[in-house]
C-alpha cells in the first residue's frame, strides 16, 4: 500500500453517564466489528505508560487506531454509524489524516461521511 493512499485515523468512543469500564467494553466491541472489515489494521490506541503494578501494554480507553485504503472508509463509517445507533447516548470522534490532509471531526456518522466525500472530490480535482 502506498503511503499517500493510506488513511490513518483514530476513533474515540464516548457515551453520556457511562463508566470507564463501560467505555472500554464498548470500544472493544466496536474494535471487534471493525476487524471484520477489509481494513489494513485496527488496534486499541497505546497509552504512554501502564499504571504501577499492572502488566501488559497500556491502552487509551475509548480509542481505536485504524489504517485503511480510502475506498474502505465508507464501510467503516457505515459500521460506526450502525454501532453508535445501537446504544443510548453513544458518540464518536474521528481524528486523522486522509491523504495529506488532517481532519478532526465530532458529530454524526452521516456528517463524517459527507466530509470524507468532500475531501475525496477535492483530491479528484487536483
Amino acid at each position: 500500500m502506498e503511503e499517500t493512499n493510506k488513511v490513518d485515523f483514530h476513533i474515540e468512543v464516548s457515551a453520556h453517564d457511562t463508566s470507564i469500564e463501560d467505555i472500554d467494553w464498548m470500544t472493544r466491541q466496536l474494535l471487534s466489528e471493525l476487524r471484520e472489515l477489509d481494513i489494513e489494521s485496527a488496534e486499541l490506541t497505546k497509552g504512554d505508560s501502564a499504571p504501577v503494578g499492572t502488566k501488559g501494554d497500556p491502552i487509551t480507553v475509548g480509542s481505536i487506531m485504524i489504517s485503511s485504503l480510502p475506498t474502505v472508509i465508507p464501510a467503516v463509517v457505515a459500521l460506526v454509524q450502525a454501532w453508535s445507533s445501537r446504544g443510548q447516548g453513544r458518540t464518536v470522534k474521528f481524528k486523522g489524516k486522509v491523504g495529506k490532509e488532517m481532519i478532526e471531526f465530532e458529530g454524526s456518522a452521516e456528517d463524517l461521511h459527507k466530509l470524507l466525500a468532500t475531501l475525496d472530490k477535492g483530491k479528484k480535482k487536483k
